[in-house]
């Protein structure tokens, strides 16, 4: 089980350099809101020493996204262009003591602002070769060239690791052949410039694409699973959907959870909040709720009851168990 370092919230719930940065010198934008991130670096930069005086960020997305934008404001602050352009995706995860494996894209997020933006203070164009490689996940936008570049960077070999640092597959899977081939055909250059060993490349014949499966559950079977707790009194009506800030909503669903938990622990399991995504959810079930054949029962009732209460479309995904 996964547990976010005191860095990570810290950075979340307090982060450092956040909002706009008047005349800045060079602005990176990359992700897109429609994708559930979107990141926004401003940087200001002495023209004669060439270092880093100031940086801001602008971040739509989940509190990873948020926490690993303010790092990076605080890790390239002070550098030269050329020492910032060295700084990897790790070194962010790193300097927050760590990022969930699902969570690594928010670090390489952080990454391609900063080629973007110090691209753009030099008065060039940086390609992201989003626009350029064939596309190959449509769900995130995500091509053919960012999945090299991260395989290559990270030395990936296993397709879930690509998902984890780009997203890419987290979506439809419709994906997944194209993301295998990219994966393959990377590794073996890799190990033909003797930077992998030829072992630990993928191997498409020893690699059983997992089967996402559907249930249809009655609506009385979801009810069921998560019985409505006694009402309760606010002192203060709760803000409107349109009104709530992205903190608000996480408190609710928070709050929310909290409230379904004691009867799910009640029959041994239970249910914990891992991240929230935009409007993508994600819990963990422990206890006698893993592997029980209600499981996506729950799920879907955890996911009503927190639509109720949020009044927003979310939807609720359980967290890959680590093995």
């Amino acid at each position: 089980m996964w547990e976010y370092s005191e860095k990570v919230k810290d950075y979340f719930f307090n982060p450092k350099n956040s909002g706009v940065l008047e005349g800045a010198d060079g602005v990176g934008d990359v992700g897109a809101i429609s994708c559930g991130d979107a990141l926004r670096l401003m940087i200001k930069v002495d023209e004669p020493t060439q270092t880093i005086t100031d940086a801001r960020f602008q971040t739509f997305g989940c509190g990873s996204a948020i926490a690993s934008s303010s790092a990076l404001t605080e890790i390239i602050i002070g550098k030269t262009i050329d020492e910032a352009l060295r700084i990897s995706n790790q070194d962010i995860a790193d300097f927050l003591g760590g990022l969930p494996p699902e969570k690594m894209h928010c670090s390489v997020m952080g990454y391609e602002a900063l080629q973007a933006a110090v691209a753009n203070y030099r008065g060039e164009t940086w390609v992201d070769d989003h626009e350029e490689g064939a596309l190959i996940c449509k769900c995130f936008g995500i091509d053919e060239a960012m999945i090299e570049r991260t395989v290559r960077s990270n030395g990936l070999t296993k397709v879930e690791e690509i998902t984890n640092f780009t997203k890419a597959g987290g979506g439809c899977s419709t994906c997944a052949e194209g993301i295998e081939g990219v994966l393959e055909r990377v590794n073996a250059e890799m190990v033909a410039e003797g930077v992998l060993a030829p072992e630990m490349a993928f191997n498409p014949q020893a690699y059983v694409r997992p089967v996402k499966e559907k249930k249809v559950v009655p609506l009385e079977t979801v009810l069921a699973a998560a019985p409505q707790p006694e009402p309760e009194v606010r002192p203060e009506p709760a803000p409107s959907p349109a009104a709530m800030t992205t903190l608000q909503k996480i408190r609710l669903i928070e709050e929310t959870i909290e409230q379904i938990r004691p009867s799910l622990q009640r029959d041994g399991g239970d249910c914990e909040l891992i991240d929230v995504d935009g409007n993508r959810v994600m819990v963990r079930l422990t206890g006698a709720c893993v592997g029980c054949h209600l499981s996506s029962a729950t799920i879907e009732g955890v996911q009503a009851r927190l639509v109720e209460a949020v009044g927003v479309p979310l939807l609720v995904v359980p967290a890959t168990p680590m093995h």
